[in-house]
């Protein structure tokens, strides 16, 4: 049992939580939620999707957004990029850096992105020398790492190979999704153990969602390893456009909450995060899953809580 004495959270609502609205949000006001999130103290944002507005109309204003936000935090600003084309947009628009991403089953990556797991790696090649010739990071997202809903338990093995992979393109960081929610503790850790036992110093992240209610309890699992660094979704926004069922990632402000009474220092600004998120349920208009930014912190439940 490794626990780490602070961890690293990635706050991906602008991206995977807004990507799920059928309504477009303005411009400004992405803005408006990214900026106010980067005041709370995170060091990494998901800002957008550099993807084809026929795929994910909400992400058309993916360069006028990264335009728009304040770089003097000095925060790293990351944009999802599906493709080449993709790479070369968000080049263009400045992000720090580029999140490629690929499936850890064929199955679940053809009906993704309509390859095969090789033809996704292969276009990360050029995707990757775009990025650097321009000086910027990417790191990759391997969706359903931890299940799948089309082929069931992923063997670990097989995210291994992936990982093996894009390291070798040169890709700075990895993170695991559990695209549908099929992680549980003994997978996580099983999964983790493995890729830490063959890569050694591997800058590893973990992305979970709440589907069955054990979102937190995965986070738990893989704290004991050591892992710190944590991807979530300011209110428990948002989820997977393309997986039936598999709506709400692990929310933001309740993570970072269990984080600070488990005695862990994250850099956030936790009272004004629930600001934050309670602001994005306003603008989103309905309730979204976040607890404490509905009960508070336990030193305050005897206040009312002003919504």
């Amino acid at each position: 049992m490794i626990r780490p004495k602070s961890v690293r959270v990635v706050e991906v609502a602008p991206r995977d939580g807004f990507q799920m609205e059928k309504s477009f949000i303005p411009t400004e006001t992405k803005v408006q939620i990214i900026n106010s999130l980067l005041k709370c103290g995170f060091k990494k944002i998901e800002a957008t999707s550099f993807i084809s507005p026929k795929a994910i109309p909400q992400m058309k204003d993916a360069a006028d957004v990264i335009a728009a936000v304040d770089r003097s935090t000095g925060a790293k600003i990351a944009a999802l990029v599906p493709n080449p084309k993709g790479a070369e947009n968000a080049a263009r628009a400045g992000v720090d850096e580029m999140v490629t991403f690929v499936s850890a089953t064929e199955s679940h990556n053809q009906s993704n992105v309509n390859r095969s797991i090789d033809e996704s790696l292969k276009g990360f090649a050029t995707v990757l020398d775009i990025a650097t010739s321009s000086k910027i990071e990417v790191a990759t997202g391997i969706a359903v790492a931890f299940g799948c809903p089309f082929e069931g338990d992923v063997a670990p093995e097989r995210v291994e190979r992936i990982v093996d992979s894009v390291l070798g393109l040169g890709v700075s960081a990895i993170t695991l999704g559990d695209t549908t929610g099929m992680a549980t503790p003994r997978i996580v850790q099983t999964t983790c153990e493995h890729l830490l036992q063959k890569f050694g110093e591997l800058n590893l992240s973990l992305h979970f969602h709440n589907t069955r209610g054990i979102g937190l309890v995965n986070v738990y699992a893989a704290l004991q390893l050591g892992l710190a660094t944590f991807e979530s979704s300011v209110a428990g926004l948002g989820g997977c456009p393309f997986a039936t069922g598999a709506t709400g990632n692990v929310c933001t402000e309740d993570m970072v909450y269990m984080l600070h009474e488990m005695g862990m220092e994250t850099g956030i600004d936790l009272d004004g995060l629930i600001t934050v998120s309670r602001n994005v349920e306003r603008i989103i208009g309905r309730t979204l899953p976040g607890q404490i930014m509905k009960s508070g912190k336990r030193d305050n439940l005897s206040k009312p809580v002003c919504r």
